[in-house]
């Protein structure tokens, strides 16, 4: 009787001892499923941060005032005569302004030195500009600016904190315009009060505000001046 109750017990504990030991693997699995899916979850948030983080720096790889080619499109020529032309751009066009002279110095030449703003004669710096477009920002230095109207160049410039719109329109203008031979386009530096002026030697095309009309006022500004300085240069 004794061994049966023996064999009882012994049979009711090697139960018990499995089923403890099986519930043991199913709470291991379930630690072990948090855990997988808390790693995934982490793993998942790096990666969208990751992703964040790229889009963010990779924007700042290109520049803010980045312009598109429609943008910087601009009208076709209307009007090639450079009154008629200005007067439509409400512009201030002076094609006859009083000499101030055409001597060399070697020194920092200011707006001060000139009486015209933008300065259209006057004594200037040996040296001069080639033709180009200037960044903004780096404008040429003002006597050697003179000195390339001296030599039947047309002088484009704009008033510090043009939009970079408009900045990339005078751009696609000045290409438009034979490639730019003889041409120089910059920001200014003089302080003048005009937003946008085209200079030669002893004349100037200045407005006061930016318009459509511009375009074609620089274009008959530059037909009429270009290559008119008393000293010509290829």
């Amino acid at each position: 009787m004794s061994s049966r109750q023996e064999e009882k017990e012994r049979r009711k504990r090697e139960r018990q001892e499995r089923e403890a030991a099986e519930k043991a693997k199913v709470a291991n699995r379930k630690r072990m499923q948090m855990v997988f899916g808390g790693a995934l979850g982490l793993v998942a948030v790096v990666g969208v941060v990751a992703v964040l983080v790229f889009v963010v720096f990779a924007g700042d790889d290109s520049p803010s005032d980045e312009v598109s080619a429609s943008a910087a499109a601009i009208p076709a020529q209307k009007e090639a005569d450079p009154e008629k032309a200005a007067e439509l751009a409400k512009c201030t066009y002076e094609p006859k302004l009083a000499n101030e002279g055409s001597g060399h110095e070697e020194k920092d030449f200011k707006a001060s030195d000139y009486k015209q703003n933008p300065p259209t004669s006057g004594n200037h710096f040996p040296q001069w500009y080639e033709d180009g477009i200037y960044a903004a920002g780096d404008t040429p230095e003002l006597g050697k600016l003179v000195h390339t109207l001296e030599h039947g160049r047309i002088d484009i410039q704009y008033k510090p904190g043009t939009p970079a719109t408009t900045i990339a329109q005078l751009e696609t203008l000045y290409n438009e315009m034979d490639g730019g031979h003889h041409l120089l386009l910059f920001e200014n530096a003089t302080g003048m009060k005009a937003a946008v002026a085209a200079t030669a030697w002893d004349a100037s095309l200045t407005c006061d505000t930016m318009n459509p009309q511009v375009f074609d006022a620089i274009r008959a500004f530059r037909g009429e001046h270009i290559d008119k300085g008393p000293e010509v240069v290829p």
